[in-house]
């Protein structure tokens, strides 16, 4: 039991990935940590789709994208989330950002990671928008 039960309470986080049981995972997890979770999304066009929604409905706090999407690469979800000024981590699999050279700033979780740092990670990028919006 952590001092705070939902350290990302009200946050709009969205989910981007294409591994059925990860994003299962990933969205009961940042759930339990308090965040309404948008998606998970397992394609690029699905996930443009859902950051349209959410930006006209008060826009988003964070992002959790996986780099590679069934072979296609994230890389235009994160063009658009660096447009509108989201942050975002990039989950993947490979060594670096999986191919995301553009956002090569971007915090990243390379999996496995454990579930805690999932919630301390998007934490510190909902830290990070909230300064960017004084």
């Amino acid at each position: 039991a952590g001092a705070e039960p939902e350290p990302l309470r009200n946050m709009k986080v969205l989910l981007v990935e294409d591994e059925a049981v990860l994003s299962l995972v990933f969205e009961e997890v940042l759930g339990e940590a308090g965040a309404r979770v948008l998606g998970p999304a397992a394609t690029v066009e699905h996930a443009l789709d859902l950051i349209a929604t959410a930006m006209a409905d008060g826009g988003l706090d964070a992002a959790v994208i996986d780099a590679n999407l069934g072979g296609e690469t994230a890389a235009p979800v994160a063009d658009r989330l660096a447009v509108l000024a989201v942050p975002f981590l990039i989950a993947t699999g490979y060594e670096t950002g999986g191919g995301l050279l553009d956002h090569q700033g971007a915090p990243t979780l390379r999996k496995p990671f454990p579930l805690d740092e999932l919630i301390g990670a998007v934490a510190g990028l909902a830290a990070q928008g909230a300064m960017g919006r004084v």
